[in-house]
């Protein structure tokens, strides 16, 4: 899944614990140290290339930088 690569690729300093949680008809989570980022079920649709990241890095905030930079 492209969500967890982007959030591990950027974020595997901060991140203790990343699920994935699947569902029926293609339903899924994502959820980061116990907070829900994204919700295919409460979206009704997939995911945009960089949505997830881009939502994880507004919840941690712009004081924590993307692995190695």
């Amino acid at each position: 899944m492209r969500a967890a690569t982007d959030l591990l690729s950027n974020y595997q300093h901060v991140i203790e614990d990343l699920t994935l949680i699947t569902g029926d008809r293609g339903v899924y989570d994502v959820v980061v140290n116990d907070e829900l980022i994204y919700s295919k079920g409460e979206t009704g649709r997939h995911d945009t290339e960089g949505e997830v990241l881009e939502l994880f890095a507004e919840l941690v905030g712009p004081d924590v930088r993307r692995f190695g930079t």
